[in-house]
Order: C-alpha cells, then structure tokens, then sequence
C-alpha cells in the first residue's frame, strides 16, 4: 500500500467496536490502527516497552498509572508512555489513533515529556527558507522525527532504507512518488515502502512527522 489515506478510513469508528489493524510496517516496531466506538474501552495493561499514541479522531481519554490518571488525546496530539506503566483508553463519542510499539530501547527528545500530551505540530516552529527537523524518539531500528517546511522548500526525489507513514500535521505539500504526485493535507497521511523513491514539495508552509522503520 502506497498514497494518501486518513487512518478513519482504513479503520472506521462502529458503534459498540473496538476493532485494531496492523499497519504492517516491520516486526521490531509494531505500528497498528485503532478504532473505539462511542462509549467503548480498552482495560488498562502494561507493555514492556515504550509505546507512542497518535490522535487522529476524536477524543479518547488514556487511564495513566495505578492511580488511572486521565489524559485527553484529539486529533494531532501524542502521548509517549515509558515501559512498565499501566495504560488503558475509554472514550464517550468514539475515537481513532495510531499505536506505535517500540520493543527495542529508545532516544528520547529531551522536550518530549513521557505521560503528557503534546501537540505535535507546536514541538517545532518554522525557519526562514528552510527545512527545520527535530526527532522525537529513535533508535537503529526505527525513527520518529517532526519536519517544518518553509515556503518554498521541499527534499527532491531519494529513497528511505525502510517502510515509513507521514502524519501532515499543518497546511499542505505536494508528495511525488514513484514519478506520480500526490497533494497531502492537514489530518491525512502517505504511506510509502521502503526504497520508493518520494519527494516532498511545501504549498506554502507544512508541517509534517515521519515514522520511518528500519526493518
């Protein structure tokens, strides 16, 4: 699979389901979709490893710890949970999100704050007339980095040595793939494989992450 989707679409919300799809991008970072229905949950367990929550739609509150603390997460917003902490989600409208599970030890952005919301388009500002990167967690087998585009710039054709999904976050860029254009706006995503050759155009100005997996 390759081209602009929205995770709604590859995993509608249905009343009273819960329902998960593996995106199926590599065996050491397991990348799946998640859709809860309205009034739907997911108890609370532990994984071992770090995990990293991406809103897509809809609010979903993440149960925290022992003491289940509440954290609201909505379209666009992140939550990176540490290994050993018991996580679970409950939402009341329905809701969609990525779940990334790194099973492999991480470097972590010293912004990033395990727990706590973040919205991922505010972690990186533009620069003038440039490409602006910040990684946010990685290790040799995968990478999650924000990318701010100023008008103007753009990453002319290459090929990434892994499987990896875009998350637009702010305006919109003209995505060539595999000698084909693709026009990517806020809240959707490009899936492309591992050495497709891509390029990335700013319509303006354009924020975007990348999960990119080195598998």
């Amino acid at each position: 699979m390759a081209g602009v989707f929205t995770v709604e679409q590859l995993r509608p919300i249905k009343d009273g389901m819960t329902i998960s799809r593996d995106a199926k991008m590599g065996q050491t970072t397991a990348v799946t979709f998640f859709s809860l229905g309205k009034d739907t949950s997911i108890s609370q367990e532990r994984y071992d490893v770090t995990s990293i929550y991406i809103g897509a739609k809809g609010t979903a509150d993440f149960l925290i710890g022992d003491q289940a603390k509440k954290e609201p997460v909505s379209d666009g917003d992140c939550l990176i949970i540490p290994g050993g902490t018991l996580c679970g989600v409950e939402t009341a409208t329905g809701t969609v999100y990525t779940e990334i599970i790194i099973k492999k030890e991480t470097n972590m952005n010293s912004i990033v704050k395990s727990g706590e919301v973040m919205k991922l388009k505010d972690l990186i500002s533009y620069e003038e007339g440039s490409i602006a990167n910040l990684d946010v967690v990685s290790n040799s087998t995968m990478k999650f980095v924000l990318m701010a585009f100023d008008e103007g710039t753009g990453l002319t054709p290459h090929r990434a040595p892994g499987n990896a999904i875009i998350f637009a976050l702010e305006g919109k860029a003209t995505i060539g793939y595999e000698g084909k254009d693709y026009t990517l706006s806020a809240g959707e995503n490009f899936r492309f494989d591992k050495n497709g050759l891509h390029s990335v155009t700013a319509q303006g100005k354009f924020k975007m992450a990348l999960l990119l997996v080195l598998e």
